[in-house]
């Protein structure tokens, strides 16, 4: 989907929902690939102004205008990320505007209220997690015919696979599950963002992707990305000699025992002789407070997506991982580097009573579409 001039002649007006670092990471890297630039004035406010750097040969005129929209979280690490990913965005000359969507019981009405005027204009709406049910009830809104997601991690190949067999929208990790009340009343809006979500003649639907797409809903335009903006913009990185591990949230979803992971990871350090641990930005403080405590590790807690993390430097020239997203992005991110990703199977017995019956299939799964990865056995825990 190239940048073009709406109905009215003007520049297509586009309106990015980012919840999380990585959703705006993978926007940027959108808009670098279509070559869309700064906003217009005719769009939402902007956040306090700051000082941006040109770049090189952008030509606001030949761009759509683009102005990003961060339905910020509570938690305080996905906020710091948050922040300095807005920073980098204003850097590259897009509009971004914080909505606290989350501060309190009246805020989702604020959020909605001020933004329905500019989502009634929109020409195109690009969406990082269309789970959300924030999302969802935006979509009900807008009235634009393009829909583009990008990536939100893994979570992205079970939305495409949803899409295709026109199931209801529902997290992997969460599918199972009888439905809560809150699932029930919500059905309505998850149903209508679904359909609006499926391309029609007078709707085009983008998916913008580094994972593996298998299954490809009719009419669905897949483009994949490559990390072509942070490899521009960061690096190459000095690599160090040791190993590097990154953490994962399966513990907090419920998916993998709390006891069998911090077991399964003092393993693989001493196996593979790793120093640091980038935290996932969900892992609770208390499950790095004790994997600091029991296996020696170096916790660090990054301040951008991993992606970011490790072009800049320095990273290790292993660099070990369970099934998650940065088993597909790190090897695109790291292109010509040197620096090998591995990633380490999960055990069946890890898991939790609770976990949903498609965990293992799901997380097999992403190991097994893995490019460029060395893949390590289950640790054996004793």
């Amino acid at each position: 989907m190239s940048p073009r001039a709406g109905h009215t002649g003007h520049p297509l007006r586009t309106l990015a929902f980012v919840e999380s670092p990585v959703q705006l990471l993978n926007v940027l890297e959108w808009a670098h690939l279509h070559g869309l630039h700064s906003a217009g004035t005719d769009t939402l406010p902007s956040v306090p102004v700051q000082i941006r750097r040109t770049v090189a040969g952008e030509n606001p005129a030949a761009g759509a205008e683009l102005t990003v929209v961060v339905l910020s979280p509570t938690d305080p690490m996905t906020r710091g990320q948050l922040r300095r990913m807005a920073d980098l965005a204003r850097d590259e000359g897009y509009r971004v505007r914080w909505e606290e969507a989350r501060g309190g019981t009246t805020a989702p009405f604020h959020t909605i209220g001020g933004l329905a005027g500019s989502l009634r204009r929109a020409d195109r709406i690009v969406m990082g997690d269309p789970f959300s049910r924030y999302v969802q009830l935006l979509l009900t809104i807008t009235r634009a015919q393009d829909l583009v997601v990008v990536d939100d991690g893994t979570a992205t190949m079970e939305f495409v696979a949803q899409l295709a067999r026109g199931e209801r929208l529902v997290r992997w990790h969460r599918k199972g599950g009888r439905p809560g009340a809150r699932d029930l009343l919500f059905a309505p809006v998850s149903s209508s963002a679904r359909r609006r979500l499926t391309p029609s003649a007078h709707r085009r639907v983008e998916v913008f992707s580094s994972m593996p797409v298998t299954e490809t809903p009719e009419g669905v335009t897949v483009t994949a990305n490559d990390f072509a903006w942070t490899r521009a913009r960061f690096g190459p990185p000095r690599i160090t000699k040791g190993a590097d591990m990154v953490g994962t949230s399966l513990v907090e979803t419920g998916v993998v025992d709390g006891d069998r992971y911090l077991e399964a990871v003092r393993g693989l350090a001493k196996a593979h002789g790793a120093t640091r641990y980038f935290a996932h930005r969900r892992e609770s403080t208390d499950k790095l407070h004790r994997l600091a405590a029991e296996t020696g590790l170096e916790i660090v807690r990054p301040d951008l997506p991993l992606e970011l993390i490790a072009r800049r430097g320095p990273i290790g020239r292993t660099i070990l991982s369970f099934p998650s997203t940065v088993v597909h992005t790190l090897p695109l991110a790291l292109a010509g580097t040197g620096v090998r990703v591995a990633v380490c199977d999960i055990d069946p017995a890890w898991l939790t009573d609770t976990a949903s019956p498609r965990a293992q299939g799901f997380l097999s799964g992403v190991t097994d579409t893995a490019r460029d990865v060395h893949r390590l056995a289950a640790v054996s825990l004793a």
